[in-house]
């Protein structure tokens, strides 16, 4: 029976994710043995206890399919990797585990940002993008999806330049809005900034004040597709003048929860599918 079992969900404020609607919808098209979803809402920076308590809950249940992990991705990895019996190793590479699968009684860890992060990367920026414009990448934000871009832009460059040029690649603490302001300043014409500090989202704000000022002609890429979403109103409203080009995170979310959905229910995602399923969620855009 479909309402035997269930898919989880872990994040901060699930309920408020059109995943919520859409889920039954997409189980309905891909026959999965479950339309219901269920949210598990962790409060950010929660001590590890809390992590290994939700493991455990998703393991130890029986009707418990497995789950998404999002905001909490490392620090499920950090809390609770011992609870899993394997992981792969894109989770050991990055430290997070996005997707908890069961297989029999098997508890399975895995990392799906590296290839969530590509498939929408390849949508929103041309592969030749920085050898043409000669713009940098300022990635706001170290956890999982920030981490994984990072990677997937070394990837992109170094095939590019077929191993000719290192990738140079600078770590920078801010401690303010007006440090990133500074860093945005530096950025040559057609950069891409990306705010992957989950801010506008999980916690209100913008990592840039409003005297911030994106790059000419640059790309402005918004993980977040819900929230308040300031950084994504910010680069609005300088669009024109800075003539950028903006991204939200919504295909990224659809790529994330198709991938997910996929490994958990151990089914296949060929693109045409997850084409289908970006059509059927359009409905709660």
């Amino acid at each position: 029976m479909a309402d035997a079992s269930y898919m989880g969900f872990v994040g901060v404020t699930t309920s408020s994710s059109s995943m919520m609607k859409i889920f039954p919808a997409w189980a309905e098209v891909l026959g999965l043995p479950t339309r219901t979803l269920i949210g598990h809402d962790i409060p950010l920076d929660s001590s590890p206890d809390t992590y290994r308590s939700v493991i455990r809950a998703i393991r130890d249940d029986p009707h418990h399919l497995g789950a998404l992990v999002t905001t909490h991705k490392m620090a499920v990895f950090k809390s609770a990797l011992d609870l899993f019996d394997s992981v792969d190793d894109l989770a050991r590479t990055f430290g997070e585990i996005s997707s908890v699968a069961k297989r029999d009684t098997r508890l399975i860890g895995a990392a799906k940002d590296p290839l969530t992060v590509r498939l929408a990367l390849e949508e929103f920026i041309s592969p030749d993008h920085f050898t043409t414009t000669g713009g940098s990448a300022l990635i706001l934000g170290s956890g999982g999806a920030g981490c994984a871009l990072s990677y997937q832009l070394a990837q992109r460059d170094l095939h590019q330049r077929a191993g000719i040029d290192p990738v140079k690649v600078r770590y920078v603490k801010t401690s303010s809005s007006e440090d990133v302001d500074a860093l945005l300043a530096e950025l040559p014409a057609g950069s891409l900034v990306v705010n992957a500090t989950g801010m506008g989202k999980d916690r209100p704000g913008s990592p840039i004040s409003e005297a911030g000022a994106f790059p000419l002609e640059g790309l402005v890429w918004e993980f977040n597709y819900r929230g308040s979403l300031e950084f994504l109103e910010q680069a609005k409203r300088q669009q024109v003048s800075r003539r950028l080009r903006i991204e939200d995170g919504w295909r990224y979310f659809i790529y994330g929860w198709s991938q997910v959905i996929a490994d958990v229910f151990d089914i296949e995602m060929p693109a045409d599918r997850t084409a289908q399923l970006s059509t059927i969620a359009t409905r709660w855009r």
